[in-house]
């Protein structure tokens, strides 16, 4: 695995010529934050070594390095999945590839479905926590000392100082923001009322399919993370209808110009 992750970096590295402090995620119908990069190196999923490749519509498979206002950033267009038959350590690979390159700061965004009785479809919710609700665990097995200690804390899995300044950016916008607990599930299955109240029940707010992995081994490797989640459909007794992921892309779609603005902000 060590030699894997070095064998990625270095080709990335060949291809760069900055080293970003700052990693950036997006999830299902949230990659036209890449519009606002500039000096972008585009470098599709498939042309780098040992990199999973997105199958899932909506992501588009392409790492990014650019100046996002003037720092210099790396995003990941599209995302790998659980439910695509990925293991979590293809899922959470490019991540330990992040921080080889030197990130020391992951932001990551998703659309997910709402459980708080008070929230509504279009909402950006700040991930202040999460529940890990996957089959597996992406540091199950041998544990490498030179990627991050064996038991990490997740006593603050997102960073404080971040979600305070996310906070103060969406006032000085008049940008609606709620904040909440994030539960990660396998998928890909829509949620059923049933669990929908279960996962309200055990303190979630928004249930997703994604996040959770990347948070968990970006904390292991040291790194600061801040989450933020698109409520795309609610599963909220008397609110929930029939959902796909051509109106997830779309509330994404209408939403993100605000996430974007957010996040833009975030690492200035």
């Amino acid at each position: 695995m060590l030699l894997k992750i070095q064998e990625t970096a270095d080709f990335l590295l060949s291809k760069i010529s900055s080293r970003p402090k700052t990693g950036i995620i997006l999830g299902t119908g949230l990659g036209n934050l890449v519009t606002q990069i500039t000096d972008k190196t585009e470098i599709p999923y498939e042309t780098i070594p040992n990199f999973p490749v997105s199958t899932v519509e909506g992501h588009s498979g392409k790492l990014i390095f650019g100046k996002l206002g003037n720092v210099d950033v790396l995003a990941m267009q599209g995302r790998f999945h659980y439910y695509e038959g990925y293991d979590m350590k293809a899922v959470t690979f490019p991540v330990r590839v992040m921080k080889a390159l030197g990130i020391e700061t992951l932001l990551v965004s998703n659309a997910s479905g709402g459980v708080h009785p008070d929230f509504e479809i279009g909402d950006l919710m700040i991930i202040t926590d999460h529940i890990n609700l996957f089959h597996e665990h992406p540091l199950r097995g041998k544990n490498f000392p030179e990627l991050g200690t064996r038991f990490p804390d997740m006593s603050e899995a997102y960073s404080k100082e971040l979600i305070a300044k996310a906070r103060q950016i969406a006032a000085k916008h008049n940008i609606k923001v709620v904040e909440g607990i994030y539960v990660g599930t396998t998928g890909p299955t829509f949620e059923t009322p049933a669990e929908y109240r279960y996962f309200r029940t055990i303190g979630a707010d928004a249930v997703g399919m994604s996040t959770v992995p990347e948070v968990i081994v970006a904390n292991h490797a040291g790194m600061r993370c801040f989450g933020i989640s698109i409520i795309t459909d609610l599963g909220v007794p008397g609110k929930i209808v029939e959902v796909s992921h051509e109106v997830v892309q779309e509330i994404g779609n209408s939403v993100q110009p605000l996430m974007t603005l957010i996040m833009k902000e975030l690492i200035m």
